[in-house]
């Protein structure tokens, strides 16, 4: 009798946020976005505009952010795309001092499909996705009808961050229909 490989896992639409301030934001974005096409199973599905954002809640004085969201259809576990994408921050030299220090990268799984998780190391939705403009701008450039599980659509909350300044740097171009 031979093992059979276990049976392929159905893609799942996840979003990824990107972030860096350090290093060429911009090219650490293009990094990012060139390493997430290349992770198996995933295809990337969409990636925003770059917007350049303020820190946030930070006592220090630090360069302004280039933000982005790539939209990935993936069959790697929630678990496997952390592990995959904290791989790729490494490789393009993530540091963890402190927390809201800056960073050449930082990439956090938004949403997984509609799945609800808290656990130590992996939270779904990402805790904080509704009270981020830098993360609600460009996920609903992409997805403006998606919702956070638990929470309702994400659009009611881009209101409630009006005073976090979001501003469109690279705009993506995308094919006509």
């Amino acid at each position: 009798m031979t093992a059979s490989a276990p049976p392929a896992r159905a893609a799942t639409r996840a979003y990824v946020g990107l972030g860096s301030n350090l290093a060429d934001p911009a090219q650490q974005l293009a990094d990012a976005f060139a390493a997430l096409a290349a992770l198996p199973h995933t295809r990337v599905a969409a990636q925003s505009s770059l917007y350049r954002t303020a820190p946030m809640g930070v006592g220090t004085r630090q360069p302004d952010y280039v933000n982005a969201v790539a939209a990935l259809d993936t069959a790697l576990s929630p678990r496997q795309l952390l592990a995959a994408l904290q791989a790729i921050e490494r490789r393009q030299r993530r540091r963890r001092s402190a927390p809201n220090a800056p960073r050449s990268l930082d990439l956090d799984l938004l949403l997984y499909g509609d799945h609800r998780r808290t656990g130590l190391k992996l939270l779904l939705p990402h805790p904080r996705l509704h009270l981020r403009g830098f993360v609600l701008k460009p996920l609903l450039e992409l997805a403006p009808a998606v919702a956070i599980p638990g929470r309702g659509r994400a659009r009611k909350f881009l209101a409630r961050c009006r005073a976090q300044r979001v501003l469109l740097l690279i705009p993506v171009v995308r094919a006509a229909a």
